[in-house]
C-alpha cells in the first residue's frame, strides 16, 4: 500500500522515495530471495523446520528473460481493464508492469482480458517483443521450499463501502476514499498528480472529509468496526494540508468525531493544518449525502459543539474508510496455527512482553496483520520481528516447555479426538508396536511433537480414554500431591 500513497505524515516525505532505495536493495541482496505473484498455500512443521508451499502464478511471461522495457504494454490492443494500483479510476492493458517502480519490473498478463488466452487470437505482445519473453503456454507452479522462521506481514485493505450509501458513494463519482485521493495527487496518478473531480475533470473548489467512515461503529458492528482504525486522523490531516498548500483557492473542511493524535510531533501537525493552512474542523458527524442536479454533493451533518444542524455544498467528498486485514489472513491463520481475534488480527503471544511473536514458536508478526498501525510504527515491529528471526536462527539448540503432553501408549485407542482439538496441530498418529501385557498387537498411537505442543492442556481433558497427560502434572502425580498436602 506504500507505494500508492504519496506523501507520508508527519514529515510530508515521497512515498515513493522511501520505499523504492529499500525495495531495490532486497532485490539486489544475494540472500533475499523474492517469490513475486506468488501465494503460500499450505504450511507444515514446526519451529526451525518449516516445510512451505508457495505457489507461483503463471505471469506467462519468463521472468529470468523480460527486460522490463514496456514495449509490449505501449502496443496491447485491449486497452480497456480497470487499473488495480489506481483503484479502478483509470485503464491499463491486458499484459502491465503494476507502477513504474515494480520489483521485478517484469511484465504480466492478465488471463481475464488477454485475447490470445481466452480466444487464441491476437499475439501482439509476442510479436513486438525483442527479447521473446512471452510464453503463452506457462502453467501455475508449487515450489518447496524448507525455512527456519516465518513472518507473518500480510498488511491491509480499505473496508468496503457497500454498506454505507448514505455517503452515496456507489451514486456519485465525486465521493471518494482517502485512498483514492491519494492515487488522484500523486504524479504517477490517474490525473498526473492534478486534483480533479472524477466525474468531470474539473478543479474542485469545497472539499468534506468524513472521518471515521467504518471506524468506531460499536452500536452497528455488522456494518462497519469497533476499534478505531488509528491513522486516519493523520492523513486526513495531511490531505488538509496539501491540499490547502497546492490549491489555496479550495476550501476544506473535515467533520470528526475526536482527533486522536498519539505520536510524536503528530499534535502538531494537525495544530499546524488548522491554524496554518485554515482547514475547517467541525465536531460531528455526517448523516447523508445527497447528490444534486448541479453535480455538487449536498453534505448533512451536525455540529455538537454549537449545537446545530449543517448543510453545507462540496464539489467532492473523501472518506476516510476503517482499514481491516488483508482477507485471506484467517487462511494463513490456519494454516500456522496462530491465533485470531474476533476482528481477524493476528494475536501476539503476550501485548507487552512478547508483542512481536505468536504464540506458535517461529511464527512472528509484523504490520496491520496484528492491529491497526501507522508506518513508522510498522517499520519498528518488522525490526523487532526480525531481531527475533535472527536470534531464533543464529542458536545451535533450543528451549521447550518441559510441560508436555504424553500419550500412553497402553491406553490410547486412536481415536484422533486430541488431534482435533489440539489448537497447535501438535498431535499425530503412528502404527506401533505396542506389548500390552505379553501381547505383541500393532495400534495406531498418538504422537506429540514437543516443539510444536505448548501444553495448554485441551488434548488430556479431551481424550476419552484418559490416555493423555502433560509431563508433570499427570493425575497420579496430582493426587500424589493433594494427599501429601492433606497428611
Amino acid at each position: 500500500k506504500m507505494a500508492q500513497l504519496d506523501k507520508t505524515f508527519p514529515t510530508l516525505d515521497c512515498a515513493a522515495c522511501i520505499l523504492t532505495p529499500k525495495i531495490v536493495d532486497v532485490a539486489q541482496n544475494d540472500k533475499i530471495r523474492i517469490y513475486s505473484y506468488s501465494e503460500v498455500t499450505g504450511v507444515k512443521g514446526f519451529v526451525g523446520n518449516f516445510d512451505v508451499t508457495i505457489k507461483r502464478r503463471a505471469r506467462y511471461v519468463k521472468e529470468d528473460v523480460c527486460t522490463g522495457c514496456g514495449a509490449c504494454t505501449e502496443k496491447c490492443p485491449q486497452r480497456k481493464v480497470p487499473n488495480e494500483f489506481n483503484l479502478g479510476m483509470d485503464n491499463r492493458r491486458a499484459i502491465y508492469i503494476p507502477f513504474a517502480q515494480a520489483v521485478p519490473k517484469v511484465a504480466t498478463i492478465d488471463p481475464n482480458y488477454c485475447m490470445m488466452l481466452k480466444t487464441g487470437k491476437c499475439g501482439v505482445c509476442s510479436k513486438v517483443c525483442a527479447a521473446g519473453a512471452i510464453d503463452y503456454h506457462a502453467k501455475d507452479e508449487y515450489i518447496e521450499e524448507k525455512y527456519g522462521a516465518i513472518v507473518v506481514a500480510t498488511g491491509f485493505n480499505p473496508i468496503s463501502m457497500e454498506k454505507f450509501d448514505e455517503f452515496a458513494y456507489s451514486q456519485s463519482k465525486d465521493v471518494i476514499t482517502s485512498l483514492e485521493l491519494e492515487r488522484l495527487m500523486n504524479a504517477a496518478g490517474p490525473t498526473g498528480g492534478t486534483l480533479l473531480r472524477p466525474s468531470d475533470h474539473e478543479h474542485p473548489h469545497t472539499i468534506v472529509f468524513v472521518q471515521c467512515v467504518g471506524s468506531r461503529c460499536s452500536a452497528c458492528a455488522e456494518k462497519g468496526k469497533e476499534y478505531c482504525s488509528k491513522i486516519c486522523c493523520m492523513y486526513t490531516a495531511k490531505h488538509a494540508m496539501l491540499i490547502r498548500d497546492k490549491y489555496p483557492d479550495t476550501n476544506v473542511t473535515v467533520f470528526y468525531i475526536d482527533v486522536r493524535t498519539p505520536g510524536k510531533n503528530f499534535d502538531e501537525f494537525y495544530r499546524r493544518a488548522v491554524e496554518d493552512y485554515g482547514v475547517n474542523y467541525i465536531k460531528g458527524q455526517v448523516g447523508k449525502v445527497a447528490p444534486q442536479s448541479d453535480g455538487s454533493l449536498l453534505v448533512q451533518g451536525v455540529d455538537l459543539l454549537e449545537n446545530k444542524q449543517i448543510l453545507k455544498k462540496a464539489d467532492m467528498v473523501v472518506l476516510a474508510t476503517a482499514i481491516e486485514p488483508n482477507p485471506d489472513v484467517r487462511k494463513i491463520a490456519t494454516m500456522l496455527t496462530a491465533s485470531i481475534d474476533t476482528n481477524n488480527f493476528l494475536t501476539e503471544a503476550h501485548p507487552k512482553l512478547r508483542p512481536v511473536e505468536s504464540p506458535t514458536a517461529g511464527v512472528f508478526l509484523s504490520g496491520v496483520c496484528q492491529g491497526p498501525k501507522d508506518i513508522p510504527e510498522t517499520v519498528a515491529q518488522a525490526g523487532a520481528a526480525a531481531v527475533k528471526v535472527i536470534g531464533l536462527l543464529a542458536k545451535d539448540k533450543l528451549k521447550t516447555n518441559p510441560c508436555t503432553a504424553k500419550p500412553d501408549e497402553l491406553r490410547c485407542n486412536g481415536c484422533s479426538q486430541c488431534a482435533n482439538v489440539c489448537p497447535y496441530g501438535a498431535i499425530s498418529y503412528e502404527n506401533r508396536q505396542v506389548n500390552d501385557h505379553g501381547i505383541r498387537e500393532e495400534r495406531r498411537i498418538a504422537v506429540v511433537n514437543s516443539a510444536l505442543c505448548q501444553g495448554c492442556g485441551a488434548c488430556t481433558v479431551t481424550c476419552p480414554s484418559g490416555a493423555m497427560d502433560l509431563q508433570g502434572f499427570s493425575n497420579r502425580q496430582i493426587i500424589a500431591e493433594v494427599d501429601a498436602i492433606c497428611r
